[in-house]
């Protein structure tokens, strides 16, 4: 994988660049909470459970790993209600993927494929799924045939998501252009 920079803290971008479920996490956390404190949800599971292993998530007792994630710092404003999709998450990891996350990208055969099974893991909606196969084509060139396709603007270079972030100043640009996206859908 490469060298992501999502969560502007070197240890939790440090994982999400060798850890598949760590980075798939973090994309499912992000949502009603800020991008990079999303992204850095995953360090804090692994520095308090002790390990991201799908097998050990999925297999948590609900509430202890309920406990866990919403323990202040949480790694989300709802911290009880994403431990329970992190566990869907690593269930789906198991279950469907021989608990190999990086086999839901690594065996896409083509861009639509992909997005379908991004699309179909808990907690990715159409936008999300999106954002997330622009995030790993863009980021860690996984680019089955198709990928921009199924990504529409997402995939085209800019500053709309996720997806464009390499640093500060890119976190910046993106946050000015959804800002600027908001403000646009209110006129």
């Amino acid at each position: 994988m490469g060298k992501l920079q999502i969560a502007q803290d070197p240890a939790a971008d440090e994982l999400l660049s060798t850890d598949a479920f760590a980075l798939t996490a973090g994309m499912l956390l992000d949502q009603q909470f800020p991008m990079e404190r999303a992204f850095a949800g995953p360090a804090k599971i692994l520095e308090r459970f002790g390990t991201l292993d799908p097998v050990a998530i999925a297999d948590a007792d609900p509430e202890a790993f309920a406990d866990l994630c919403a323990t202040p710092p949480a790694v989300h404003r709802y911290g009880r209600s994403m431990a329970g999709r992190i566990q869907e998450l690593a269930r789906v990891v198991v279950d469907e993927y021989d608990g190999r996350t990086d086999a839901i990208w690594s065996t896409a055969k083509t861009g639509e494929e992909l997005f379908a099974r991004v699309r179909a893991l808990p907690g990715f909606g159409e936008q999300k799924a999106k954002i997330f196969v622009a995030l790993l084509a863009k980021q860690l060139d996984v680019k089955p045939r198709g990928w921009t396709k199924v990504t529409g603007d997402y995939g085209r270079k800019g500053f709309r998501s996720v997806a464009d972030v390499t640093g500060p100043e890119s976190l910046q640009r993106v946050r000015d252009f959804k800002k600027a996206a908001k403000a646009a859908a209110k006129k």
